[in-house]
């Protein structure tokens, strides 16, 4: 009986070592003019990442001309490294596909296709393997957008290409109403999963919670192969008479903890505004919910998905790409985080 007990515990530990999949650790690029900075493509070498998720532009619909329209599309100061390959990234606003009809969503695909192959080659990259689009649909434009990505999946530009697509919490616990794109694969966007316009000291980029009712017993038969998304930013959400007024992209941590210029709610991440601060656009009473991401929270999110989670091989994808980002984080960070997968 003892041999038989050691025999089966050593076959359970085997086939959970078995099903411990590699996760390969890499960014998303979401400024609209890239650069080759030594401390950002430092970090893809330490991650020995073999790729980049690159934004290349976001697609809104124009009311003037009646069309959807790209929007800020990337420029390439510097070609990509040489030993990293570009996974280009289109950034759809859901609203589009309420606005178009059957043969714009046509000439939309189309089009992204060949704006796409476009900019890769502007990153000095004669090929790219994977596209990924970027919508959070809703059931309104579910129909519309699932028949862009087939045109798009048909283009002979994305012939032998994968096609995936992001992947938000509701539309994993409420697949039945949202539907499964028509893709293989997609990205599980793990952040901005809180209720950013509501008043309050709750931070909307990682929410333990929200995680725990959206995936807790949805995710392990999500029927798609999944890759994953996690937050390193941090941001100022404003508001104005207990009601929101937008992201500052002029105030930091640093003039947050100016204490001529705010007051500190306590132990809470609010501050309130003291003075006018016309540079920011900010007015005397001004509330600024700080929020940023922090190891123990990242920590926290992968060793929840790490339970839930198919064992599969996947992209661990870091948002995002950032000198001043990366300084909050060691590489002893990241590495604990890239382990739970």
């Amino acid at each position: 009986m003892r041999k038989i007990g050691i025999l089966i515990i050593f076959a359970f530990c085997f086939i959970s070592c078995k099903q411990k999949m590699p996760a390969h650790p890499t960014f998303y690029f979401w400024r609209t003019d890239y650069q080759n900075k030594k401390a950002e493509t430092n970090c893809l070498h330490q991650f020995k990442s073999k790729s980049l998720y690159v934004r290349i532009m976001d697609v809104d619909f124009n009311p003037d001309l009646q069309q959807a329209v790209p929007v800020s599309p990337i420029k390439f100061s510097d070609p990509l490294p040489k030993n990293i390959d570009i996974i280009p990234v289109v950034y759809l606003v859901n609203n589009v596909f309420n606005q178009i009809d059957s043969q714009q969503v046509i000439i939309l695909a189309n089009r992204v296709a060949k704006f796409v192959e476009a900019k890769v080659k502007q990153a000095g990259k004669p090929y790219f393997t994977e596209l990924q689009i970027d919508c959070d649909w809703t059931k309104t434009t579910k129909n519309q957008y699932f028949d862009f990505l087939k045109i798009l999946q048909a283009n002979p530009l994305l012939k032998n290409k994968t096609l995936s697509v992001t992947l938000r919490l509701h539309q994993v616990k409420n697949v039945v109403s949202s539907g499964i794109p028509p893709v293989k694969k997609a990205m599980l966007m793990c952040y901005n999963m809180g209720n950013l316009r509501k008043y309050g000291d709750q931070n909307s980029i990682l929410n333990q919670h929200e995680l725990d009712v959206y995936l807790k017993d949805y995710l392990e038969s999500y029927p798609l192969k999944l890759d994953v998304a996690l937050p390193i930013f941090e941001w100022a959400v404003v508001f104005r008479k207990q009601k929101y007024a937008g992201i500052s992209k002029r105030i930091n941590k640093a003039i947050l903890l100016d204490k001529k210029l705010f007051k500190q709610q306590e132990n809470s991440n609010l501050y309130q505004l003291l003075f006018d601060y016309p540079k920011a656009g900010l007015k005397q009473g001004d509330v600024i919910r700080w929020e940023e991401t922090s190891t123990e929270s990242l920590l926290a999110t992968s060793s929840f998905l790490s339970r839930y989670l198919k064992p599969e091989e996947r992209n661990l994808v870091f948002y995002h790409l950032d000198t001043d980002l990366l300084k909050h984080f060691t590489n002893e960070d990241f590495q604990k985080v890239i382990a739970n997968f």
